[in-house]
């Protein structure tokens, strides 16, 4: 997962595409939706880095997917709003998001903005990072430097794409994952018959950490959605 993917939820499309195609020609994913609703089934769906919000959006509003995403993510958000009162603004910013543009704008000021943000959100992170390299979960602990995972202080053989699986999953816990996600992120490949090949690296996950021993499972089943870690 070596590219940075921006989500953008805004109702009128030419201001989507134009923000996404900017946004393209400096290397990034974008990801473009119409609603609010839309817009947190994505973040659930996939690892989204920035998220680019208009307010006014049918079914669930800017704010209220901003309030949405603040319960559970802390990655950048930034208005793009034709709302130009220093309340809406204020509100804005209140709730959790982290920079608020007002229509119409330059979308060479939007990139700068967006870079600003991934930047700021990286070195705020960073002291995070190294300590978020190593997860613990009483008796399961998983290294990604050293790329190790132990059981019990035991050392679990894993192949490199069961140890990929466990901790996409388990350095988002409780976060549900499809199958589509889970092959793209960990075998960077597009996803066509991949489904079998994801259910059988789970199986054998499942089995070499013990969990046929555990009441409480760690990777749980969402039937018809995907696999989520519970530590």
């Amino acid at each position: 997962m070596s590219q940075t993917t921006i989500l953008v939820a805004d109702d009128e499309k030419e201001i989507a595409d134009l923000i996404s195609i900017h946004l393209k020609k400096e290397g990034y994913n974008v990801i473009t939706v119409a609603d609010g609703v839309e817009a947190i089934h994505m973040i659930q769906k996939q690892v989204i880095h920035l998220v680019i919000l208009d307010i006014m959006m049918p079914n669930m509003n800017g704010y209220e997917v901003t309030q949405k995403i603040r319960e559970s993510y802390q990655m950048p958000i930034i208005f793009v709003s034709a709302k130009t009162s220093d309340f809406d603004k204020v509100k804005g910013l209140v709730i959790g998001a982290d920079d608020y543009m007002t229509k119409p704008f330059t979308p060479m000021e939007l990139v700068a903005r967006v870079k600003a943000q991934l930047r700021r959100y990286t070195v705020l992170n960073g002291a995070k990072e190294e300590r978020n390299n190593v997860l613990e979960y009483g008796e399961l602990c998983i290294d990604k430097d050293k790329r190790m995972v132990t059981l019990y202080d035991k050392e679990v053989d894993l192949t490199r794409k069961e140890f990929d699986i466990l901790f996409l999953l388990a350095s988002h816990p409780k976060k549900v994952f499809d199958v589509e996600t889970i092959f793209q992120q960990v075998w960077d490949d597009l996803y066509f018959e991949g489904a079998n090949t994801v259910m059988v690296h789970i199986r054998t996950l499942r089995k070499k950490l013990k969990e046929d021993e555990r009441k409480d499972k760690r990777i749980k089943t969402v039937w018809g959605v995907g696999y989520s870690f519970h530590g």
